[in-house]
C-alpha cells in the first residue's frame, strides 16, 4: 500500500508542477516584474511547504533531529541534483544581482546557522542548541530578505514596467487558479511522498538522523526538483534558479527560525559535517554562477555526482 501511495504523490508532484510553472510565469509576465523574483517568493515558498510542514511538526512533536536534518539535507539536495540535472537539461542562466545579492545572502544564512549552533565552541556550553532567541534572529533576517525582495519589484515597477491591468479578470483568475491548483497539488503529492518512503525507511530499520538527511529531505525537496526541471524545460530558467536559492534561504531562516522558537532544536555533532558542505556548496554554485553568467550543463554534472558522493558518505557514516 505505501508504494502505491508513493505513486500517487509522484503522479500529483509532476502534474503539479507543470500547472505550477505555468501559473506563476504568467502572473509575473502580468505583473511585468522580473521571473527571478516570482522564483524566489511564490514558487521558492510555495515548493518549500513540505520542509516547512515537516519541519514544524517535527519540531511540535519532539523529533527534533528530523527537523535540523530535513532542512540541512534538503538544502545539500536542492544545491547539487536540483540545480545539477537541471542545468545538465538546460543551462541556467544567471542575473547579475542573483550573483551579486542573492546567492550571498543564502551563504550569509548558512554561515549564520553554523554560527548559532556552535554553542559548545563559542560559549562553552554542555549541548549545541538552536534556542528560541536564535530562531528569531533568523526570523528577522527573513524580513530583511523579504524586504529586499519587495524594493527589487517595487524598483523594476518604477523603471517603466508596469502591470498589465487590461488582461481581463478571466485570464487572471484562470493563472491565479492554475498557480494555486498546482501548488496545492505538489503540497499533497509531496506530503504523500514523505510518509509513504519514510514509513517505507523505517520498516528497512534506517535511524531517526538518517531518514531526515535523506527520505525526508529527498521527498520534501521533490516539489524544487520536479518544479525547478518543469520549469527550465519550459525554458523558465530563472524561475528554475530562483526556486532553489529561496527555498534554500527560506528553509534556513523561515523553517528553522519557526521551528526553534517553538522547541529549542538539540544538534547531533555529525550535522556540523553536512553544515560546512552545504557552505562549501554554496560557494561553489557561486563560483559556477560567474562563469559566463550561467550554470552549464558539465558544471551540473559535477554537482549532481556531488550530491551521489554525499549520499553514499552519510549511509555509511550512519
Amino acid at each position: 500500500m505505501n508504494y502505491l501511495v508513493l505513486i500517487i504523490g509522484f503522479a500529483l508532484l509532476i502534474k503539479g508542477a507543470d500547472l505550477f510553472v505555468d501559473g506563476s510565469s504568467k502572473i509575473a509576465s502580468l505583473l511585468k516584474v522580473p521571473s527571478i523574483l516570482i522564483g524566489l517568493t511564490i514558487v521558492a515558498f510555495g515548493t518549500s511547504s513540505p520542509e516547512a510542514t515537516v519541519s514544524i511538526m517535527a519540531a511540535i512533536n519532539g523529533n527534533v533531529e528530523v527537523t535540523l536534518g530535513n532542512v540541512i539535507g534538503s538544502n545539500i539536495f536542492n544545491i547539487t541534483l536540483v540545480i545539477g540535472l537541471t542545468a545538465f537539461l538546460t543551462p541556467l542562466k544567471v542575473e547579475s544581482e542573483t550573483i551579486r545579492k542573492e546567492i550571498p545572502f543564502t551563504l550569509l544564512a548558512s554561515i549564520a546557522l553554523l554560527i548559532l549552533l556552535s554553542d559548545t565552541s563559542l560559549q562553552f556550553t554542555n549541548d549545541n542548541l538552536i534556542t528560541p532567541g536564535d530562531g528569531l534572529i533568523f526570523l528577522l533576517f527573513f524580513l530583511i530578505f523579504m524586504y529586499y525582495i519587495f524594493e527589487v519589484a517595487r524598483s523594476s515597477r518604477d523603471n517603466g514596467a508596469s502591470t498589465d491591468y487590461r488582461a481581463d479578470r478571466v485570464t487572471w483568475i484562470k493563472y491565479i487558479f492554475y498557480t494555486l491548483l498546482g501548488l496545492s497539488a505538489i503540497i499533497y503529492g509531496g506530503n504523500l511522498v514523505v510518509k509513504s518512503s519514510t514509513k517505507i525507511a523505517y520498516s528497512l530499520g534506517m535511524s531517526e538522523t538518517l531518514v531526515g538527511l535523506t527520505i525526508v529531505a529527498i521527498g520534501t525537496s521533490l516539489p524544487e526538483l520536479i518544479t525547478s526541471i518543469t520549469a527550465a524545460i519550459k525554458r523558465q530558467s530563472e524561475i528554475a534558479l530562483g526556486n532553489i536559492i529561496g527555498s534554500n534561504i527560506f528553509n534556513i531562516l523561515f523553517v528553522l527560525g519557526i521551528s526553534s522558537v517553538i522547541s529549542p532544536l538539540k544538534v547531533d555533532n555529525k550535522i556540523f559535517f553536512d553544515i560546512i558542505l552545504m557552505i562549501f556548496l554554496t560557494l561553489v554554485l557561486l563560483v559556477f554562477s560567474r562563469t559566463h553568467f550561467k550554470v552549464a550543463k558539465f558544471e551540473g554534472i559535477i554537482l549532481a555526482l556531488a550530491y551521489l558522493l554525499y549520499l553514499v558518505y552519510i549511509i555509511s557514516r550512519n
